[in-house]
């Protein structure tokens, strides 16, 4: 069965960008529908299991105001729901899992809870409507505008027919764009397309991509074996190696991602090298009442289960999916190896205490819903940002580029992770930099904008603007440039092209609270 649902903007992906997307545009006063592949929206932060990666400054300045409503409201619902010590409880800048990779881990289902708190004025209203479980599978374009876009339920098949003014591409692999026609780019560029220092040399390797992982969490209860059946594929990825590896995959070796030395890792502190416990720990026992929690909760996205011996985007079918099962029995195979095999600082063999929380991701395999995707398609944009724009070592100035055009602003490292390609880490220095209304417009069609991770930058500057602020930040200015688009009848374009409509629009989004600027502050 098919039928048709019309609104002002159609948000295909409900993930970190799709929800800030629908809330500016629903803000603006816009009728929005929003759909999601998986059960949760929420993208990174709960359906693909990945706590905020976020800058130093981040409790101050630096991201929007609504990305600090979602922060804000982490932390008021731990302090409303659950019952933490008088110590955590007093502490204003509240981190429930204590995790060493943000100021703020927390577990996927407060997230969930927050977002759909967020949105549940305009849901209830009738402004807003949500389709989970539906995902685009074709998409109708005349000249340079979507006419439409299709979704399928994937519990009934029955399929709908989004019709919009404007359509945003929220997906975490920019599946729009190709459905829709527009021009992008996958995998890394070359030298001679970008002069980048760091992208590849000779032609470029649209299907050299980062690596994905499908994300598990897992907590302890020493004495007891809450080991799970062997993986189908453990014998291989025990024995894998790749070629820019000093050990084995499942080992407490691994590669430091700046220097590409040897690294040593352990599971708890103490162990012996770099705890990894506590780096993603989404739930911090002693932050809570006596008896509240049994152990802490880790979430597992570590070295040892980063998915590179293929890629997922732009090939067939059958492929990626291989590509998905695969990644799938690293992860689970990486969990039977710390549980049974993992060398232990006692002389030891496995911590068969290790137990999978299923219900932490809600699956029935204990991995999260969705893999956690580093890299998507991007847009061909009116602007690229380059390595040149951004990088510490090739902006002499000590500041990164201005864009006139600013929209935004965010700071990570140039963080890329091994490669479909073969290729180690990239993990280079960055300066807090602004994201250019530019890097969000198409070349070519009037209609359509990135929310997510899919908008104008490289393989290598993907590795800075692809974080949860950076996201957040995206896709609010693509929900207010939409609706704002709608009200004064004109296109994207020429927003950024004409300097009054410019000007009148970043009025706005100040209004709104989003930051287009730095204050001067160090590089990361």
């Amino acid at each position: 069965m098919q039928r048709e649902m019309k609104a002002d903007v159609a948000v295909v992906g409900g993930g970190v960008g799709g929800c800030a997307a629908a809330l500016a545009a629903a803000r603006m006063g816009k009728s929005v529908v929003m759909t999601e592949e998986t059960d949760w929206i929420g993208g990174q932060l709960t359906s693909q299991g990945v706590p905020p990666d976020e800058h130093p400054w981040i409790e101050r300045f630096g991201c929007t105001r609504g990305y600090r409503r979602f922060r804000d409201g982490i932390r008021s619902y731990y302090r409303a729901h659950f019952p933490l010590t008088p110590e955590a409880r007093a502490t204003a800048e509240l981190n429930p899992g204590g995790g060493g990779v943000s100021r703020l881990c927390h577990e996927p289902r407060a997230a969930l809870a927050v977002l759909h708190e967020m949105l549940a004025p305009y849901v209830h209203s009738g402004r807003l409507t949500v389709l989970p479980r539906h995902r685009a599978i074709a998409a109708e374009t005349i000249g340079d505008r979507v006419q439409s876009v299709t979704v399928e339920s994937r519990d009934t098949g029955n399929r709908l027919v989004l019709v919009a003014p404007y359509f945003l591409d929220a997906t975490e692999c920019g599946d729009v764009l190709p459905l829709a026609g527009a021009e992008y780019v996958t995998g890394a560029e070359s030298k001679a397309q970008t002069g980048e220092p760091h992208a590849v040399d000779g032609e470029p390797r649209p299907t050299d991509m980062q690596a994905f992982t499908y994300c598990f969490a897992m907590d302890y209860a020493e004495g007891e074996d809450h080991t799970v059946d062997k993986p189908e594929e453990y014998a291989f990825w025990k024995s894998y190696r790749a070629a820019f590896w000093p050990g084995p995959l499942l080992g407490w070796t691994g590669s430091n991602p700046v220097t590409l030395q040897p690294r040593t890792y352990g599971l708890f502190p103490g162990d012996g090298g770099a705890p990894l416990w506590t780096y993603r720990r989404i739930a911090a026992k002693d932050h809570f009442a006596e008896g509240a929690y049994r152990s802490d909760i880790t979430l597992v996205n570590w070295p040892q289960n980063d998915y590179w011996l293929g890629p997922i985007i732009d090939v067939g079918e059958r492929e990626r999916e291989l590509h998905l099962r695969r990644a799938k029995q690293l992860s689970l195979s990486l969990l039977y190896w710390m549980q049974t095999e993992a060398p232990r600082p006692d002389g030891k063999a496995g911590y068969p205490g290790l137990r999978l929380r299923r219900d932490v991701l809600g699956t029935e395999d204990g991995l999260a819903m969705a893999p956690y995707i580093r890299e998507s398609r991007r847009i061909v944009a009116e602007f690229t940002v380059l390595e040149q724009h951004v990088s510490k070592q090739a902006r002499e100035g000590g500041t990164a580029e201005p864009f006139a055009d600013s929209v935004g602003v965010g700071c990570y490292r140039i963080d890329l992770h091994p490669s479909t390609g073969g290729r180690s880490y990239i993990d280079i220095a960055s300066l807090p930099f602004q994201i250019p209304l530019g890097s969000l417009i198409p070349v070519r069609l009037n209609n359509l904008l990135p929310a997510c991770k899919n908008i104008g930058v490289t393989h290598i500057t993907n590795g800075c603007y692809r974080l949860h602020p950076v996201e957040w930040n995206v896709g609010e200015a693509a929900g207010y440039l939409a609706g704002y688009c709608i009200d004064r009848g004109i296109r994207p374009r020429d927003v950024r092209n004409d300097p009054a409509a410019f000007a009148d629009f970043r009025q706005l989004l100040v209004r709104e609270g989003i930051e287009t600027a730095w204050p001067a502050i160090r590089a990361v």
